[in-house]
């Protein structure tokens, strides 16, 4: 029997948590709830869901917070929940590791098509071929399967996000790769983002696997985009 996903609603008001519910009992979907930002971080780590919806505005812990201690920890998706006109909070949630982000007031029909839609994109992300998990470059070592980078064996602190951009750049050294087919690939065809989030992550990369002496580099192709090259 396939197990149905559960999902933690994290959000300060009752009633996003009952519109959601009716969408989510009729995908029959499991579910749990979540107030405040310590009551979020509590119940992801003892529900262990397969996806957390993450308002921003929440007491106790705003949900910016809550995603940089889940992703110390846990790669589990998170969609981010925002107001409208809020651009700042959703750049930074996607840029600390958030996989989508929906703008308020939204429809439940639209938020439970992303849960699917990011659902779909992890299971497939998992189902990658084997021989594919683990990238090796000298003493750098890449591991899509358990989200996890080392160099001289020693694990270097990384998002999910920042995973799979190195992963897929690392994936076809020499090869450029636009911001648009970085974004596509690592956040869907339907993930409507801002490109600028990008930069940042790559940013964030070259900083945690680029010293003296390294053999590897993400080069930027002004006008076109970034590519992985190992010397």
């Amino acid at each position: 029997m396939v197990q149905t996903p559960h999902i933690l609603i994290c959000d300060d008001d009752p009633i996003v948590h009952e519109s959601l519910r009716l969408y989510l009992d009729n995908e029959h979907y499991t579910h749990s709830d979540a107030y405040d930002g310590n009551e979020s971080l509590k119940l992801a780590k003892e529900d262990k869901p397969d996806l957390i919806l993450l308002d921003v505005m929440m007491p106790q812990m705003n949900g910016l917070d809550v995603c940089r201690e889940l992703r110390k920890t846990m790669s589990t998706p998170i969609i981010i929940l925002t107001a409208k006109g809020e651009e700042i909070d959703r750049v930074l949630g996607l840029e600390l590791g958030a996989d989508d982000y929906i703008v308020k007031p939204f429809s439940p029909r639209e938020v439970v098509a992303r849960i699917k839609a990011v659902l779909r994109r992890t299971e497939s992300s998992q189902e990658q071929p084997s021989n594919n998990h683990i990238l090796r470059f000298d003493s750098l070592e890449i591991n899509i399967e358990n989200y996890s980078v080392k160099i001289d064996s020693r694990v270097i602190p990384f998002t999910p996000k920042e995973v799979e951009i190195l992963h897929l750049l690392a994936s076809h050294p020499g090869t450029v790769m636009s911001r648009d087919q970085i974004l596509r690939s690592v956040w869907g065809n339907s993930f409507d983002g801002d490109l600028r989030t990008i930069d940042t992550h790559i940013k964030r990369i070259r900083q945690k696997i680029t010293y003296d002496g390294s053999r590897w580099n993400i080069s930027t192709v002004y006008g076109v985009g970034y590519k992985f090259e190992v010397s």
